[in-house]
């Protein structure tokens, strides 16, 4: 198995990042700024499908380990220390930008790991990551930087020691943090004073993350080189023994139960003879394989012998035993914030089969659309205005598609807001207050909690003034100059009247309710 290499998406990432960064210099618009928040959630996708591999790897080597310990054991060992100081480093990034974000946004440490890039309204400030990256000092010595520099040399000096000469000659650790780095101006600067000294908050996130993407491969490489240390040629077995590998050891009503029968020490030229409650298995190339209706419902067990060709053409007979479980199927979708769906809106749903994973299942609806989320865990419905939705969930071993089931859900329009005006949606309001706010401002109920705005699109502003209607009608949700000079005039105990109320929302325009003021 080769070590990991860069992808083109990768190299394409490493590379946006060095030109956004060279802009930053230039003090270029917001837009770069926001260029970093996408840049970033790349990496953040690079970083998950990175540490996915490296399990993949772990899985292979723990499975051969468990064959052999004797002769893959040393190599295993190395893995997971490989795997301590990668995750120890990393979890040091984490909490070094966490800590970041925290102090630039004011918000707790635990707020900033659950809030993304694109929602720190700080990120664009580089005052407070400074002083916390490079301290009290002209060179970063003082600051964070220089404990990060320092865990990362450690990293790189210590994980080599786990390769064996070759594989320390051929290993590309990157984690560059010698340079030569250079500012906008062309003079020299160390790793520190480069990568945080007047560098806004996305632009350390981003870089922060590119480091973990960099530790993940790293790690790749050393796990990988560890395992192809074991060659396939040199496992020696000194102990035959029964091995049962069951496809799931869950199985539903109504689906097959499904297991490999082997010995340890396989033999692909001979074929064992597998006997299980008196009936032959068949086998091939040195595997029987196990196939019966799951039927009843719970705990199932069956044993057997399993006879091969010793040595010397004798024959050897070695018993088994396994169990496995057979259940209904059972099926959750529910919608995380309500018991409806709210028609043209994104409503985030979960999805959850009892012993499937989730990348196994899919999902339609009868009317809309349902898709996976970002995350890759939750679903995002969006129907149109109507009666009824109805979920059906798939499941896909790659083998066969199962119907797990269906549920109905009720479709209602969304609610509408209700407009405000200096905080308040009538009665008594304070004349300076009033002509302070100026705005009408639309607000979801309490009880609504998604993330929906809608904007006042017009209005009419009704006052009385001498015996005569004052009639005005307003564009946005501005009141006009004409109108706050009517208010300026306006005497204690005078009404006023904010009324067809028009507001724009996903479905289309909405009328609200007047607002009916009294003037203080």
């Amino acid at each position: 198995m080769a070590g990991y290499k860069e992808t083109p998406r990768q190299k394409m990432i490493a590379m946006m990042y060095l030109v956004l960064t060279a802009l930053l210099a230039l003090n270029v618009s917001v837009e770069i700024i926001e260029a970093f928040v996408v840049v970033n959630k790349s990496i953040e996708g690079t970083n998950v499908n990175l540490k996915s591999k490296n399990e993949e790897t772990y899985a292979r080597f723990e499975q051969q380990n468990l064959l052999n310990s004797k002769k893959v054991g040393p190599y295993w060992d190395k893995a997971q220390e490989a795997k301590r100081m990668s995750d120890d480093l990393i979890n040091f990034i984490e909490q070094a930008k966490f800590e970041a974000i925290s102090r630039a946004e004011g918000i707790t440490i635990e707020q900033a790991s659950q809030t993304p890039l694109k929602d720190i309204a700080a990120k664009d400030k580089y005052d407070v990551t400074t002083n916390y990256f490079i301290g009290n000092s002209q060179d970063g010595s003082k600051g964070k930087s220089k404990e990060l520099k320092d865990r990362i040399e450690l990293y790189k000096r210590d994980i080599v020691k786990l390769l064996d000469d070759r594989g320390r000659a051929t290993i590309k650790l990157g984690l560059d943090t010698e340079g030569p780095f250079r500012d906008a101006s062309g003079a020299k600067q160390n790793w520190e004073m480069h990568n945080f000294y007047h560098i806004i908050l996305a632009a350390n996130v981003t870089f922060l993350n590119k480091l973990i993407a960099d530790v993940r491969s790293v790690e790749g490489d050393v796990v990988t080189k560890l395992f192809n240390s074991v060659s396939a040629d040199d496992y020696k077995f000194d102990m035959v023994a029964a091995r049962v590998i069951p496809n799931s050891r869950l199985v539903f009503q109504g689906d097959k139960y499904e297991s490999e029968i082997l010995v340890a020490a396989l033999d692909s030229k001979q074929d064992p003879n597998v006997v299980i409650n008196g009936r032959q298995i068949p086998a091939e190339a040195g595997i029987a394989k196990y196939s019966v209706a799951a039927g009843a419902t719970g705990l199932q067990t069956y044993k057997g012998t399993i006879t091969v060709k010793g040595p010397e053409g004798e024959e050897k007979s070695y018993p088994f035993e396994e169990s496995y479980f057979v259940m209904t199927p059972s099926l959750t979708v529910a919608p995380t914030k309500m018991n409806v769906f709210y028609a043209n809106v994104d409503n985030p749903v979960s999805i959850a089969a009892s012993g499937i994973p989730e990348s196994q299942i899919s999902a339609n609806i009868s009317t809309g659309t349902i898709k996976r989320a970002a995350d890759g865990k939750t679903w995002v419905v969006r129907v149109p205005l109507g009666q009824k939705a109805v979920v059906t969930v798939m499941h896909n071993d790659g083998k066969t598609t199962r119907n797990m089931g269906s549920a109905d859900f009720r479709i209602k329009r969304v609610p509408d807001p209700k407009a405000y005006i200096a905080n308040t949606d009538g009665g008594p309001v304070q004349k300076n207050m009033l002509l302070a706010s100026r705005a009408i401002i639309p607000k979801m109920p309490d009880d609504f909690d998604f993330d929906l705005n809608f904007d006042i699109v017009s209005f009419k502003f009704v006052g009385v003034r001498g015996g005569d209607i004052y009639d005005r009608d307003g564009t946005g949700n501005m009141l006009t100059q004409e109108m706050q000079t009517f208010i300026s005039n306006s005497k204690r105990g005078q009404r006023i009247w904010i009324e067809d109320i028009m507001a724009k929302g996903p479905d289309g325009n909405r009328k609200l309710g007047t607002i009916s003021l009294i003037v203080q």
